[in-house]
């Protein structure tokens, strides 16, 4: 698979620096965002971009209108890294959630931590700095270069027979979300699912332990506050391939829930990577704003736990009332297509 490397034409000082870190060991062919294009289906891409005083790049948004127009599946196949060198300590995260999505949209798959982001100062790296002694901008292109090495490496994860752990907090009763999985999941000859309700008050939010006790936790595969995460999720997150969350919108933001859940993550995160499971979701607004939970998902379990990222990971709805699932257009069809798409991803990985 043929290596790009995306940028600007005059890239920043230090954003160049970034860039060498990651590509210097590696065959990239560079290309400019105001090329005329090549194909870039089946191909590994890293996108190097600066970010002006207001978060924004013209650029990077210029480039993914252009890719979109030439169809959606223009970067199928293909899968992708960022580095991001901003001004000040603001917006590198957002722009990060926003490109991904929409690349993502287009058929491109995103490695574990797909993202190396540098704010102004470089003070991201603080909490990194302490397990690698050197300067701030050491370890930041320390990070640039591991990210090439991952980017270059990735080979698809492939599952004959896959383990599936599906996370939900929804009322069976009433749940549009809940009975638009059920469509789809009538379409997949899953073997090995296992579904997870978390119901209120089950789950306590994370409490931000210091950094030694988290770790020690999760060193026992455990977390200090127990309870359903440390007796039924921890287990059977270990023991999956693919995972995939069921994400009603409330007030464009995940449920109390699932936002625990994912905190809760954290403990088993510092003894365990990801890199090898995949996640998709399944998300319902009532009224509209299924982006920003696809890109809170993006930015939370991607960018910041380590899941690959799979092409296509979210299939979106707008349905309110009751039982309004049943009348979105075409609901049969959309669901039976995401379920062949999930079928075919774990079937036979090309990505």
């Amino acid at each position: 698979m043929d290596s790009y490397l995306l940028s600007s034409k005059n890239p920043s000082e230090f954003l160049i620096k970034m860039i060498s870190a990651s590509v210097s060991s590696y065959d990239f062919e560079s290309i400019y965002y105001s090329d005329i294009m090549p194909n870039l289906k089946n191909k590994k891409l890293l996108l190097a971009i600066d970010l002006d005083d207001f978060g924004f790049s013209n650029e990077i948004h210029d480039w993914i209108i252009r890719m979109h127009k030439i169809g959606s599946d223009s970067l199928g196949g293909s899968v992708a890294a960022l580095l991001i060198r901003g001004t000040g300590d603001l917006y590198t995260k957002t722009i990060a959630q926003n490109i991904i999505f929409h690349m993502n949209q287009m058929g491109c798959a995103f490695v574990g931590h797909p993202l190396v982001e540098a704010i102004g100062n470089l003070r991201n790296f603080l909490t990194m700095q302490k397990v690698i002694k050197k300067e701030l901008s050491e370890v930041c292109l320390d990070c640039c270069k591991n990210l090439g090495e991952r980017l270059v490496n990735f080979e698809s994860p492939s599952f004959s027979n896959p383990n599936i752990v599906v996370l939900h907090s929804s009322n069976e009763n009433h749940s549009n979300t809940l009975r638009y999985w059920n469509m789809i999941k009538s379409y997949i000859p899953f073997d090995l699912v296992h579904e997870i309700h978390i119901e209120n008050g089950t789950v306590r939010d994370c409490h931000g332990c210091p950094f030694t006790m988290c770790l020690h936790y999760g060193k026992q595969r455990s977390c200090f506050y127990g309870g359903v995460m440390v007796d039924e999720v921890y287990p059977a997150l270990l023991n999956a391939d693919i995972v995939i969350l069921l994400c009603p919108n409330y007030n464009d933001a995940l449920t109390a829930n699932m936002s625990a859940v994912i905190n809760r993550l954290t403990a088993l995160y510092r003894t365990t990577k990801f890199y090898n499971k995949i996640f998709y979701s399944v998300i319902v607004s009532g009224n509209s704003g299924s982006d920003a939970l696809a890109k809170q998902l993006i930015s939370a379990l991607n960018m910041n736990k380590s899941f690959t990222l799979p092409p296509y990971f979210a299939t979106m709805a707008t349905a309110n009332d009751y039982k309004a699932i049943f009348d979105v257009p075409d609901i049969a069809l959309k669901s039976k297509k995401f379920a062949k798409h999930i079928e075919t991803n774990f079937r036979n990985y090309t990505f």
